[in-house]
């Protein structure tokens, strides 16, 4: 189920809300049973099939992580009597076991999924031999739910997990605005929303906020990203035939589509939660106004980035073990976190890209010498923008088709422009709105109250939403696919 689609809009989510808020009156795990419940049926809308893998992903990382939590407990007691079972280097020895078996349990499962074929396909071309591929469907928002549980066992590991109800870790992985493409959140900032008995009771404040956030979301999602979505899938079919005007047209298509879709979803995700009275994390916060690669990372899918920096960069030693390994450990993350999108070498090099700017930026930082604002911003702009283009392409060659297209000047002829002026004037228009506008959450946190005209604005997004879909079926969103 799409959060665009009418059935979502005037069904699902009103009838959640309605019936969790409700039983909430008569006894609170009445609603969060609901609101899993729920969370499970939009899960299974689209494919039933993998309903049973996320409920035993779901029990068995419970399981797990109530394991690694209780077994500091149960030495501990048993040493308070004087009665030492195992020594505390072998305790924390089997502890660690438990954890990376857990581990490799998620890992193992997502790699199945997600990357048995890329590997065997890999193999095949690498040793020219024909092993049979999977041809598996990859379960819907198996990347999410995987890295947000291993945060989870991590967690555990540690002691920094405090709250152990098995229906509100359910719900902690389940809750379904952040299930299908998060934000990925933490068990610390999940469980106390879950727990806090006043969250059990409507809050026409927050049902205010979160529909107006929604909205906006909305509005950017079938109104810009769509129709950007048009010219993007024009482009990247038509490799072959472009010169540097609908290159350019193209990537920067896909650059402001990609923006403006995940900023939707995001946008969505935190409306829809907010009217459960849930406060996700902020996960996009206007990332194209950044000055320089680190910058556009604390501003782009941050819950995703900061799961990167605190379970991959710093396992790995972060910056510990002096420059050189700090660099590699920085180049691995972002290698992981484009194989993370997808098994493609498209994203291992979007991703090796990035960590090649961070290394850069990092050695540039050392020299001391500061670029003009303008210049620095430009720079990072136009750098995100190419390798959105490894991102989208379905292959190298492509990629690089449209990337040598870009700055292939001499083929520039007026006769042979395919772009059209509409195209270029949603590029111009919105992309603008990104560069200068107040992003969604900024405009919705500076509201005290909400005036007739922006009534009059969900209504019309609403309205233009069930026109929408009567005419074309709503469209998923991009990062769906990862």
């Amino acid at each position: 189920m799409l959060f665009n689609s009418p059935y979502f809009i005037f069904l699902f989510l009103p009838t959640s809300i309605i019936v969790y808020f409700a039983l909430n009156k008569l006894y609170a795990s009445l609603g969060k049973i609901w609101l899993v419940v729920a969370s499970l049926f939009f899960y299974a809308y689209w494919n039933t099939d993998y309903l049973f893998l996320i409920i035993i992903s779901i029990i068995i990382n419970f399981f797990i992580g109530q394991w690694l939590h209780s077994f500091d407990s149960y030495e501990i007691e048993k040493n308070n009597k004087n009665r030492k079972i195992i020594t505390l280097f072998h305790r924390n020895n089997v502890k660690k076991i438990i954890l990376i078996v857990g581990i490799i349990f998620n890992i193992a499962l997502l790699a199945y999924y997600k990357y048995f074929d890329f590997i065997i396909l890999n193999i095949n071309h690498l040793f020219n031999s024909d092993l049979p591929t999977l041809n598996l469907l990859l379960p819907l928002a198996i990347s999410f739910f995987t890295f947000q549980q291993v945060a989870y066992l991590v967690d555990s590991y540690k002691t920094e997990t405090q709250e152990y109800s098995f229906l509100n870790y359910c719900l902690f992985v389940t809750f379904f605005p952040q299930l299908i493409a998060g934000p990925i959140v933490h068990h610390k900032e999940m469980m106390p929303q879950f727990s806090d008995a006043n969250n059990s009771i409507l809050n026409i404040n927050n049902i205010a906020k979160g529909l107006f956030i929604f909205s906006l979301g909305l509005f950017k999602k079938i109104v810009i990203a769509d129709n950007f979505s048009i010219w993007v899938d024009q482009g990247f079919n038509s490799t072959h035939i472009l010169i540097p005007l609908d290159a350019w047209a193209t990537s920067l298509s896909y650059t402001f589509q990609l923006y403006y879709d995940f900023s939707a979803y995001t946008d969505m995700a935190i409306g829809a939660a907010l009217m459960f009275n849930i406060v996700l994390p902020k996960n996009f916060n206007s990332p194209y106004k950044a000055l320089n690669i680190q910058d556009f990372w604390r501003r782009w899918h941050m819950t995703l980035s900061r799961w990167l920096k605190d379970y991959v960069y710093i396992t790995l030693g972060g910056n510990r073990k002096g420059n050189g390994r700090m660099y590699l450990n920085l180049l691995l993350t972002f290698i992981i976190g484009g194989l993370w999108h997808g098994a493609a070498w498209t994203f291992i090099l979007w991703g090796m890209l990035h960590g090649i700017a961070i290394i850069i930026h990092r050695l540039w930082q050392k020299i001391g010498y500061r670029l003009p604002t303008l210049l620095s911003w430009l720079i990072t702009f136009l750098f995100i923008n190419i390798t959105w283009v490894f991102f989208r392409a379905s292959d190298l060659s492509s990629a690089m088709k449209i990337i040598s297209s870009m700055f292939a000047f001499h083929r520039i002829s007026v006769e042979q422009i395919h772009t059209s002026a509409l195209t270029l004037l949603f590029i111009l228009i919105f992309g603008g709105i990104a560069f200068i506008a107040k992003n969604s959450l900024e405009i919705a946190d500076k509201k005290t109250s909400y005036t007739l005209m922006d009534s009059v604005f969900i209504a019309i997004t609403l309205f233009l939403s069930i026109i929408l879909s009567i005419s074309s079926s709503a469209s998923e969103f991009l990062y769906f696919n990862f």
